[in-house]
């Protein structure tokens, strides 16, 4: 049998051996949690790092719309005008007719949206629940379109809407976007990913197709809509190119040609009425945007957690 001196030589043993390992584990744990700690901390430092990448052209440009023109070119630049001239809005809005591109601007980006809305819903509805002869063909075709420059089929479309004599008007501005293949593909992966039995259950209802569609499909993919919307939105809104091709005069022109007309107009590079024109222009963005944030963060989530 073992002594007491050797038994207790044994439980001291352990005692140490534990507290040793109690201690390792301890360590273990503080430096996880330092890691953890420091891993949160570049996080945080990326992320402010890329929001005052973008932020800062944006600070920059309401900083010079309210200045005055020699404030303008002092360097290094003053952030923030001593008297910040609010009168460099009211001459920007004067150099021509902004409140006809400004409605301009509204009926073709609104215009689009509603064409669109009708041609990619029923598209994608189509290509994600049917399967039918040349599906997959006519899919693929509509995602080749995407890797096509605008600028390689402009002179075509240019001629046919010629043609029609719709030069210097809103539905020759609107009539080459009314549908969207990024659209078409953005709802289709959402519609694949709706249950199929609750489309079978609204069937049983005897639902009709359109019903089925407006009341079952729309609504559950309401945030990628909210998405795709203000994209579009955005691209059509700024869009320079095709107005300049399609217009001549000041009958359809819109906001992003208009502030290009501020230049000419001054005759010199008059950057604070330039900044007010362009604050001018973006500002609906921001207000499309600030109303349809939660629906695009919804829409991120969905996808993440499909």
């Amino acid at each position: 049998m073992k002594t007491v001196n050797e038994t207790a030589g044994v439980t001291a043993n352990r005692a140490i051996i534990g507290g040793s390992t109690a201690g390792i584990h301890h360590k273990r744990a503080v430096w996880k949690s330092a890691a953890a700690y420091l891993l949160r901390a570049a996080n945080i430092l990326s992320l402010l790092v890329l929001v005052l990448i973008f932020a800062l052209p944006f600070v920059w440009m309401i900083s010079t719309s309210l200045k005055t023109m020699p404030e303008t070119m002092i360097f290094p630049p003053e952030w923030i005008p001593s008297n910040p001239v609010w009168q460099n809005y009211i001459d920007a809005w004067n150099t021509g007719p902004f409140m006809k591109y400004f409605t301009n601007s509204v009926i073709i980006a609104v215009g689009i949206l509603i064409l669109q809305m009708a041609t990619i819903i029923p598209a994608a509805y189509a290509f994600a629940r049917y399967q039918f002869a040349g599906s997959k063909l006519l899919f693929g075709i509509v995602m080749v379109t995407l890797m096509i420059p605008a600028q390689l089929i402009f002179l075509p479309v240019y001629l046919e809407l010629s043609a029609w004599k719709l030069l210097n008007t809103h539905l020759g501005l609107i009539l080459p976007f009314a549908s969207s293949a990024f659209g078409i593909f953005l709802l289709r992966q959402a519609f694949m990913q709706i249950s199929e039995e609750l489309v079978e259950a609204a069937r049983l209802d005897h639902a009709k197709e359109w019903k089925i569609i407006a009341k079952v499909m729309v609504p559950l993919v309401k945030p990628v809509l909210v998405t795709f919307t203000l994209f579009s939105f955005i691209a059509h809104w700024n869009d320079y190119f095709w107005p300049l091709v399609m217009t001549t005069n000041e009958t359809a022109r819109t906001l992003p040609l208009g502030i290009a007309k501020i230049r000419e107009v001054e005759g010199v590079a008059t950057w604070n009425i330039l900044m007010a024109g362009n604050l001018i222009l973006v500002a609906p963005i921001l207000v499309v945007f600030f109303f349809s944030q939660r629906q695009i963060i919804r829409a991120f989530v969905y996808n993440g957690v499909k």
